[in-house]
């Protein structure tokens, strides 16, 4: 299993095998706390090859600096993969799409990836807080 794509952006798609991105990023900028993004897509292109056939589970785990998930209950995602006699290897796109984000702090915060119980990627996300500077009386 090679993950070769692991992006946190504003929107992806999957359209009969292509990977769409839209707005690839790494840091949100708030000038309040807790900051709240609207709307995330995490997009994963994973290449499997012919020893990864069989049944797995792909897991995200999205956590603070101090590895505290931000988001709980976030499912498991069954994987099968099958690959047909003249295949060498086969690709998989994996979108999930996250509303009503919230940050509670500023930070370093991650997205886990694993398969199978065993880390594969961590896709990085800095928080950012820019508090509105206070206007100079005149």
């Amino acid at each position: 299993m090679n993950i070769q794509v692991a992006v946190l952006c504003d929107a992806a798609t999957d359209d009969n095998g292509k990977l769409n991105l839209l707005g690839a990023f790494d840091t949100i900028y708030t000038s309040q706390l807790p900051a709240v993004h609207p709307q995330c897509s995490i997009a994963l292109r994973v290449t499997f090859l012919s020893g990864d056939e069989g049944k797995h589970r792909l897991r995200l785990n999205f956590v603070d600096a101090d590895g505290k998930s931000i988001m709980a209950n976030f499912p498991e995602i069954p994987v099968e993969v099958v690959l047909p006699d003249d295949m060498h290897f086969g690709t998989r796109n994996f979108v999930a799409n996250l509303q009503q984000l919230k940050f509670e702090n500023p930070g370093l915060y991650s997205i886990d990836i694993s398969m199978d119980g065993q880390p594969q990627a961590s896709i990085p996300l800095l928080v950012k807080h820019n508090p509105p500077v206070p206007k100079a009386e005149a």
